[in-house]
């Protein structure tokens, strides 16, 4: 078992300062992606970490930890989906770094735009996409994780996730394409 596992496991103060720290962000868009609104996306965040310090006890290392709070986080956003009756407020699907990514990049006001533009057609058709293809999709094109990660996350099959994602670039494909030519 890791050193930061076992500091976890005796609730030390610094390994969840460290936890939060290396994992909130990711956390924090994977929710995002999956529930579509920010509020939704930090009550789950939370939800997540505190989900993490009350059942670290459990974690075993048959898994990487990553996977396991990648697991715990999709169990939240379901819970919420399932479970959240209240109408959601539509926001806007851009990640905390994507729009840094625009920013940073210096481009004028018109690129800017037609970036802006791009990205929502891209998140409109991801939207679009069934529940577990878009899981699928988002956490390895936003997530940036490996097919045997989501696999792990998800409880499903690599071949089950390699076809998902595949399914899900088809889809994309042809929605997008539907918008340009409409």
């Amino acid at each position: 078992m890791s050193d930061f596992v076992k500091s976890l496991m005796n609730n030390e103060e610094w390994a969840y300062r460290q936890l939060v720290k290396e994992y909130g962000k990711r956390v924090f868009n994977m929710c995002y992606y999956i529930l579509h609104d920010k509020i939704d996306a930090e009550d789950a965040t939370q939800e997540v970490f505190i989900s993490v310090y009350t059942s670290i006890s459990a974690f075993r290392e048959d898994a990487k930890f990553s996977t396991w709070i990648y697991r715990l986080t999709l169990n939240k956003c379901h819970e919420k989906l399932r479970y959240d009756s209240r109408k959601k407020r539509k926001g806007e699907m851009v990640s905390i770094e994507l729009q840094a990514q625009l920013k940073d990049q210096n481009l004028s006001p018109e690129n800017t735009l037609i970036n802006k533009e791009e990205l929502d057609a891209l998140f409109y058709a991801i939207n679009l996409l069934p529940e577990n293809q878009r899981i699928a999709y988002t956490l390895c094109n936003m997530n940036e994780l490996n097919y045997v990660e989501i696999a792990e996350s998800m409880n499903l099959s690599l071949s089950a996730v390699e076809s998902l994602i595949f399914r899900a670039k088809k889809n994309l494909k042809k929605t997008l394409t539907d918008t340009i030519t409409h």
